[in-house]
């Protein structure tokens, strides 16, 4: 085999595997999509479900899964980056280091079913904070920390050493570089991190399941239950009483996640201009 004919086929390789993820993603958008928009309505946003068929709207549900979502963000965001910033900036490289990382690439693949019964056995049964928005978002947050904390600490390791370098020939101290420059200009890459994070736990199941409840409640406090959108979708579907309804929850959840995605690029442009 000859190398131009080698080139072709390994270009058509390439354009074959990015060819069969777009499809499959796209079929999955269209089929949500045209199962879904009909039940999408102002009501249907707006309005609490009712009746044994869980008829109306999805209100509470989009309220509970925003709540625990942001409280789950506000509880892991702070740990990781401070933890990669040790880790990626004063820890000594060696065993114990590796060891940590280890943990954190192994605490990322725990299933999520398994986490869900661990957040219920210490968040709910041992600590006593029963079903509610902060157990799931304790819950959550076991899940988020890993992905915030490594990509973190690989867009940290990303900065330029000359741009530390100059800091330091500045007389910048330590904790001043990294504060104030190492930080901000990894700033664009930590954010999306905590995207990818929170689009995690949007479209997490298992473990709000097992720590938030199923209650349709509008949460108020974070020691109220609720039920999340994704455990609503899998209630209607599992159950079969309101296929329509659980097509156009699973179409508003993909929309949230897309509208996450999106405002995320916007704050990513916005602060590189800066």
């Amino acid at each position: 085999m000859n190398r131009k004919l080698a080139n072709t086929l390994a270009i058509g390789f390439f354009w074959a595997a990015a060819a069969i993820t777009v499809a499959i993603l796209g079929t999955l958008i269209v089929y949500v999509f045209i199962n879904g928009i009909r039940a999408i309505s102002p009501a249907f946003i707006f309005t609490w479900p009712h009746g044994v068929n869980s008829e109306g709207g999805i209100f509470p549900t989009i309220i509970s899964t925003i709540y625990v979502t942001g409280l789950a963000m506000l509880i892991a965001t702070p740990v990781a980056v401070l933890a990669a910033v040790y880790l990626a900036e004063y820890a000594h490289q060696g065993r114990v280091v590796s060891a940590i990382r280890f943990a954190a690439d192994s605490l990322a693949s725990v299933p999520s079913i398994v986490m869900g019964l661990f957040g219920f056995a210490l968040f709910v049964e041992t600590m006593g904070l029963g079903l509610s928005m902060v157990s799931a978002s304790l819950a959550l947050s076991l899940l988020m920390l890993p992905i915030i904390m490594r990509t973190t600490e690989e867009s940290i390791r990303a900065v330029p050493k000359y741009i530390r370098w100059g800091s330091y020939g500045l007389g910048a101290t330590k904790w001043q570089t990294v504060s104030r420059v190492v930080l901000p200009a990894a700033a664009p890459r930590i954010i999306t991190g905590v995207v990818l994070a929170a689009g995690r736990a949007v479209g997490e199941t298992a473990v709000v399941l097992y720590t938030m409840g199923q209650a349709v409640n509008l949460p108020v406090t974070p020691l109220d239950s609720g039920r999340p959108m994704t455990v609503h979708l899998y209630l209607l579907a599992v159950e079969g009483i309101n296929l329509p309804a659980a097509y156009g929850t699973a179409l508003l959840l993909m929309i949230m996640i897309l509208g996450f995605n999106l405002g995320a690029r916007w704050i990513l442009r916005r602060y590189r201009k800066v």
